[in-house]
């Protein structure tokens, strides 16, 4: 992979870190990271309005627009990337109440 690409890579992955970060933490800014992640996790389930990246700082915005640009063409699914398993992703929309579309 060239070095400037794989650069790249290594910068997206360190934006999703942070990103997962932010959204295990205490602000209204962590629930619409978490939202974007779980859209990312499972779009279907977790729909992701556009619009939320309004109520982000610019820089936590950057870095969704650096792990949008990293999950483009995924080779692995955004929990497999960040190492933890899909019952985090899970738990992560329950401990912000975010109910999947199937949600009772």
């Amino acid at each position: 992979m060239p070095e400037q690409v794989n650069r790249g890579r290594m910068d997206q992955m360190e934006a999703l870190r942070r990103l997962w970060e932010i959204a295990n933490g205490h602000s209204g800014q962590c629930r619409v990271v978490a939202r974007f992640l779980l859209g990312l996790y499972n779009g279907e389930e977790y729909p992701f309005d556009l619009t939320n990246f309004r109520a982000l700082d610019q820089e936590i915005f950057i870095d969704c627009l650096a792990v949008l640009a990293l999950d483009y063409h995924p080779e692995q699914e955004i929990h497999v990337r960040l190492g933890v398993s899909g019952d985090r992703f899970a738990q992560l929309a329950k401990t912000w109440g975010i109910r999947g579309r199937e949600a009772p």
